[in-house]
């Protein structure tokens, strides 16, 4: 599955020459986004870097798989010393592009916790062909030393076990990177955060805060797990027939918590979903999940159980055409459909774009029987990101000399900033940057400056990595929405005239049956066209279909407003 990243060439300023004890901060990703998530760190040519990951397509990007950082800076800079990659957490939009980059590095060592370590080399199997990963384990407390940087990672609370903050002593001064984290006093499968560990780590004084920005718009504190376990419990307790509870296969906690309840109520737990198997056989392994050896069963043991007896947990609450939740609402489930009485909970908010899916996949559930709840109508999701109070906290805890918010859309990293202004930080010390731009710190100052790195998108289809480029992209882009128009057209050599009529084929553009009289006008007028490009018995098959492309799309677009990719294909005979 291996292939080499090609990129779109991009200029790339000059960079001048750090002073001695100046810091350059860059973001590859993560900023004016959500996903992606890639930051270096550089001191005098040494770099390590803090998360690898992928960000999920927009709706305009048809075919596209995923996107993933541009390593461009790295890879053009030999002489700068990769140290190692730090990975805060087993999400994929921070580990999802270590399998396309991590040859392209030259498999640098990664230093992450056990959980992320797990997924990251269960993933992994899926890329035979590289290399086996140098994966160093590390805990909350454990020093790490990587050239003139001594980092300490610290436990922070997210939707997801073993997920770290870092403290980083550097030559620029102390720095705080608290990625995707809320404070949750009551978490589920997990501890709260050590909030006076956070204070004792940045008592000497810190220079920079890096703060995850993801719920910085929403007010308040975000919802505690033990919230929406007291909200699930009665769902558990009242439902007639099976729950079938979907949510995100990284979610450990309330896969956790729907295990419980199961247990609670004398419920059977069927697992679906690969990704949701293969994280709870990992998560169980390592002890971050509790299941009664007897709480799992096989289809076959479930099919002898009372429909209020059976839970079934399973991918699929963000509409994913493949996932297990569309596969029962279609009927393609090999043992399961929907009844009367059937529960059916999405745990999970939904991700924007994925509204219609999402609705739709409702509401065909809701036909066939079953009885629904989101997070819309209870309290059965909450966030892994912290809230405006929570952000203001770590400020607060930290008591930074600069701030830098990251991880989010730039509204997000602006009201953050907000935020940290609100709490006492002056506005001139707050930083709001982009993808790609340098900052540099140092003890006293931090400067961002206008010299920038290339970003551009690194796109992946299927086995293709960065091969689909943006004129590409445009053409799928073309097709979708306005479709294709193709002409072939058979021209006597000797002639200058069509052999017979064109042969026309429209393919998402005009239903041909019902577009007869613009159909023949077109024919009429590639007869005129091909006539007039081949006057004096002269043939240039691209002169006739560059002709073609350009007068039949003017003519199309005036008669329908709409601009199909015109594919002329002339064959001399």
């Amino acid at each position: 599955m291996q292939s080499k990243i090609k990129y779109r060439k991009k200029r790339t300023p000059k960079i001048a020459k750090q002073a001695s004890d100046s810091l350059k901060i860059i973001p590859l990703g993560g900023l004016e986004e959500i996903g992606r998530n890639m930051t270096l760190f550089e001191y005098q040519d040494q770099i390590f870097i803090i998360d690898m990951g992928l960000q999920f397509p927009d709706e305009d990007m048809p075919g596209i798989d995923f996107i993933i950082p541009n390593i461009e800076y790295l890879l053009r800079h030999p002489e700068k010393k990769l140290l190692g990659i730090i990975i805060t957490h087993a999400h994929y939009d921070h580990i999802g592009a270590i399998p396309y980059l991590i040859d392209k590095l030259n498999y640098p060592p990664i230093y992450t916790a056990p959980l992320s370590r797990g997924i990251i080399l269960k993933r992994q199997e899926d890329f035979p062909d590289l290399k086996k990963l140098n994966i160093q384990e590390i805990n909350a407390g454990q020093n790490i030393t990587l050239g003139p940087f001594k980092i300490v990672p610290f436990h922070l609370n997210h939707n997801i076990p073993d997920t770290l903050g870092l403290a980083i002593n550097s030559p620029a001064g102390l720095i705080i990177y608290a990625t995707d984290f809320k404070f949750d006093l009551q978490p589920i499968a997990d501890k709260p955060a050590d909030l006076s560990r956070i204070i004792d780590l940045a008592s000497p004084g810190v220079t920079l805060l890096l703060a995850d920005s993801t719920g910085a718009e929403n007010p308040g504190h975000s919802i505690s797990e033990k919230t929406i376990m007291d909200n699930l419990d009665p769902v558990f307790r009242e439902a007639q027939g099976r729950i079938i509870l979907s949510t995100f296969a990284s979610l450990i906690s309330r896969i956790q918590q729907a295990i419980w309840l199961s247990e609670k109520y004398n419920r059977k737990v069927i697992i679906e979903g690969y990704a949701m198997k293969t994280n709870i056989a990992i998560a169980e392994k390592l002890k971050y999940l509790s299941i009664k050896k007897e709480t799992i069963v096989n289809w076959q043991e479930a099919n002898r159980l009372e429909p209020n007896k059976l839970t079934v947990l399973c991918t699929g609450a963000q509409g994913e055409p493949e996932a297990v939740l569309m596969k029962i609402v279609n009927r393609e489930h090999k043992y399961l459909r929907i009844q009367k009485n059937d529960v059916v909970i999405f745990s999970s908010s939904v991700v924007p774009g994925n509204e219609l899916a999402v609705q739709n996949l409702k509401d065909n559930l809701a036909k066939q029987g079953a009885k629904i709840y989101h997070y819309k109508m209870l309290d059965i999701h909450a966030s892994g990101h912290g809230y405006q109070e929570d952000l203001k906290t770590m400020i607060n805890l930290v008591k930074p000399k600069f701030f830098m918010p990251i991880h989010g859309h730039y509204s997000m990293l602006k009201t953050h900033g907000e935020l940290a202004e609100s709490v006492g930080i002056s506005t001139k010390n707050i930083v709001t940057a982009t993808n790609g731009q340098i900052i540099e710190l140092g003890k006293n100052k931090i400067i961002a400056t206008q010299k920038f790195v290339p970003t551009n998108y690194v796109m992946v289809d299927g086995l293709g990595v960065g091969d689909v480029k943006e004129v590409v992209l445009r053409a799928r882009q073309t097709l979708a929405k306005d479709g294709i128009f193709i002409i072939v057209a058979l021209v006597d050599r000797k002639t200058g005239l069509l052999h017979n009529d064109p042969q026309i084929i429209s393919q998402g553009f005009v239903y041909m049956k019902e577009s007869r009289d613009l159909i023949n006008q077109t024919k009429k007028l590639i007869k005129e066209i091909v006539s007039s490009s081949t006057r004096g018995q002269t043939f240039n098959e691209g002169y006739i279909r560059n002709n073609l492309r350009n007068k039949i799309g003017l003519f199309l677009f005036k008669k329908t407003q709409r601009r199909p990719m015109i594919l002329p294909i002339v064959i001399e005979i």
